[in-house]
């Protein structure tokens, strides 16, 4: 097997690894006694997935439910869930029409009743009411992506100016119980960041998001700036929340298979967070260093990187780091990089990431693109796309943050 099949190989094997369904049927045993009826919400990139093995475990005991996901995250029809498509990475009218149905199920509970509410990355656009017109969410929103702010940052913002994250949710179902499911996309799993933790208490506060607007001079209304100024709930006393996946999932995977395949495995960090091209320099050194060892290695990373969008062009945080790195291991014909996001989609495009080997450097300045002017554009998709670069896994049911993968073979 070449490098390539390798790749293939383990990202199989590492997607395979996160899907929910075990982990959800596993959570459920846990649940309460239920006097009364069991309703289903489920939101973020995984939902449809995370409904789909809810509803089977549950059965006829699930009164009814809502699944909120993706567009085309959808893949058939659920007993007894309705199920919305909706924006990402940006709030739409869909996303808010959903929520909106969601709210009325919560707020027609009774003290008897559970609803089980399934959490996954991808949320936090998915799942809205705004506080403030959905127009200047969204501005707000893209302002957030285009500067660089984390996954922390940003949703320590938007739970702010929404009326069900930050635990608001939750205070809706109340009487109610709440049995929160979660499938963490952040690094450490910080329970009221998944999704902007709308049945989480927050443990953020007003101070934090006006140093946030503050550090990335974010342009709000007056009315926004209000919002960052109402705190959120800091006590919810009807959750229980149980964690069912995370980025080690898909670690561990990687290093399992890498090592079944004959490399040396090097797990370095399921905390990665940084700029995506400093991250692809990185590995590329890395790579540098330890192409000429005589052994097969495999150097694995879990996290989310971060992309400052200045250019004009397609592409997002995994082939970004991809195409940095393919500068640095040009002409290394032992090297191979992969990143991909574990959703199958990598920023607004329809690819999960991007591949790169010793060969596409060279390739891309045969066909007259220049790597450093294609980075500055944030146009990786188009130069991937031109060889063969690109991830393609379609959605995939799961949502755990991204892999990145360097692979040496002598």
């Amino acid at each position: 097997m070449n490098m390539r099949e390798d790749a293939n190989t383990i990202i199989a094997a590492a997607l395979n690894a996160a899907n929910p369904d075990t982990a959800v049927r596993k959570a459920l045993q846990d649940l309460p006694e239920v006097k009364g009826r069991i309703f289903l919400t489920a939101i973020g990139k995984a939902a449809w997935q995370m409904s789909a093995a809810a509803a089977g475990y549950l059965g006829s005991r699930l009164d009814e439910g809502i699944c909120i996901t993706k567009y085309g995250h959808v893949m058939g029809t659920i007993p007894k869930v309705t199920c919305f498509e909706a924006g990402h990475p940006v709030t739409d009218d869909n996303s808010v029409q959903a929520t909106a149905a969601a709210i009325r199920l919560a707020e027609n509970l009774q003290a008897d009743d559970l609803l089980v509410f399934l959490v996954s990355g991808g949320g936090s656009a998915l799942f809205e009411a705004p506080a403030i017109p959905l127009g200047e969410l969204q501005d707000i929103t893209r302002q957030l992506l285009a500067c660089g702010a984390d996954i922390v940052e940003m949703n320590t913002i938007r739970k702010r100016l929404s009326l069900v994250k930050g635990g608001k949710f939750a205070r809706l179902a109340s009487p109610a119980r709440v049995f929160a499911v979660i499938l963490s996309d952040i690094i450490g799993d910080p329970l009221d960041m998944i999704a902007s933790g709308p049945a989480c208490a927050d443990h953020t506060t007003c101070a934090d998001a006006l140093a946030i607007v503050r550090k990335y001079r974010l342009q709000l209304s007056e009315q926004a700036l209000a919002c960052l100024q109402t705190e959120t709930p800091k006590e919810l006393d009807n959750v229980e929340t149980r964690i069912t996946g995370s980025v080690r999932q898909l670690c561990a995977a990687a290093e399992e298979t890498s090592r079944r395949l004959g490399y040396e495995p090097h797990f370095l960090t399921a905390s990665l967070n940084c700029e995506a091209r400093d991250a692809g320099r990185f590995l590329a050194a890395i790579g540098q260093d330890h192409c000429h060892d005589g052994k097969a290695l495999a150097y694995i990373c879990g996290g989310e990187t971060v992309v400052h969008v200045h250019g004009k062009g397609l592409g997002g945080r995994n082939q970004e780091l991809a195409l940095a790195a393919a500068e640095g291991i040009a002409g290394l014909d032992s090297v191979l990089l992969f990143s991909l996001g574990s959703d199958g989609t990598d920023g607004p495009t329809d690819a999960a990431g991007g591949i790169v080997d010793g060969s596409t450097a060279g390739t891309l300045h045969d066909m007259g693109v220049s790597i450093p002017d294609i980075l500055a554009d944030n146009d990786a998709y188009h130069a991937l796309q031109k060889v063969k670069g690109l991830i393609m896994t379609g959605p995939t049911g799961t949502n755990v943050n991204d892999l990145t993968v360097l692979l040496i073979r002598p």
